[in-house]
């Protein structure tokens, strides 16, 4: 059976209670942004790892990956601990992805106490991959395909891609700032807050559709957010370069100024839009 294995990692560094109540909040998030997005799935979690049930393998891919707080995931094939049961879903595994005159690797990982190592798993799913395919070879320094194994107590997951995410905090996790969005240097502003954990009240209409991708209860107004919200947001994030600096007056804003993008270039700001608005 083919799953998602979602992994974070800051969230991991955090104190038990605080990344107990991050894993909430991501989990809550991953699951709103699926349900925006009409895929039907079932998230369960174990040891800093969260699994995707689904039938819709893809879209659910697309929908977590844009969840701020994932580094990262896997479409994995789920099996008991055994070694034999392991070696055999490896090799069936393979059979599908590995193609004649290809080298291959096989990393292995464990979690909890098994009767093996994680270098004798490796060997052994190796040697069942190789049996199961004609004309591969095996190549640890440079294959062209590396099929990775997580046994993670009694159940084994095997899988062959890591889909990078945006990693950060949890949306949501580290409260409310009201953002100013009127070109795309502000545009990258909000979204860098958003990664950073902070839910984003949004004044202006440019590129909104971007950072609805990553929020799907953003709260986009047309009134001024830093007069009206001021007792309610955590401070003011504005798209503003280091030329413009000098025009900032700060005794004039009543809460604290972010400025996300301060140090970008208006290239690397294009260049990073570029790339967020491809994963849409």
């Amino acid at each position: 059976m083919s799953i998602i294995l979602v992994r974070y990692s800051e969230i991991g560094l955090k104190s038990k209670p605080v990344r107990k109540r991050f894993e909430a909040q991501l989990k809550e998030n991953m699951m709103s942004m699926l349900i925006r997005d009409g895929t039907e799935a079932l998230i369960t979690s174990d040891e800093s790892r969260f699994y995707v049930r689904t039938e819709n393998i893809d879209a659910a891919v697309r929908s977590v990956r844009k969840v701020f707080g994932v580094a990262s995931l896997s479409v994995a094939e789920t099996c008991g601990s055994d070694m034999n049961e392991i070696c055999e879903t490896a090799a069936k595994y393979s059979s599908a992805i590995l193609k004649n005159g290809q080298s291959f690797a096989v990393r292995a990982r464990r979690e909890g106490t098994h009767p093996y190592t994680s270098m004798e798993l490796a060997k052994e799913a190796g040697s069942s991959i190789f049996l199961a395919n004609d004309g591969v070879k095996v190549d640890l320094t440079g294959p062209d395909v590396v099929f990775y194994i997580e046994v993670r107590n009694n159940k084994a997951f095997v899988f062959n891609t890591y889909v990078r995410a945006h990693a950060g905090l949890p949306l949501g996790s580290q409260g409310r700032v009201a953002a100013e969005v009127d070109s795309d240097r502000g545009l990258l502003s909000a979204w860098l807050m958003m990664k950073r954990g902070c839910k984003v009240i949004v004044y202006g209409t440019h590129g909104t559709d971007v950072l609805s991708a990553f929020d799907p209860s953003l709260k986009i107004v047309k009134e001024n957010v830093e007069d009206r919200y001021q007792k309610d947001v955590l401070g003011y994030v504005l798209g503003t370069s280091i030329d413009e600096l000098k025009d900032i007056n700060v005794s004039d804003h009543p809460v604290p100024l972010y400025f996300p993008t301060i140090g970008m270039s208006d290239n690397e700001v294009s260049m990073m839009l570029d790339v967020i608005r491809s994963e849409i």
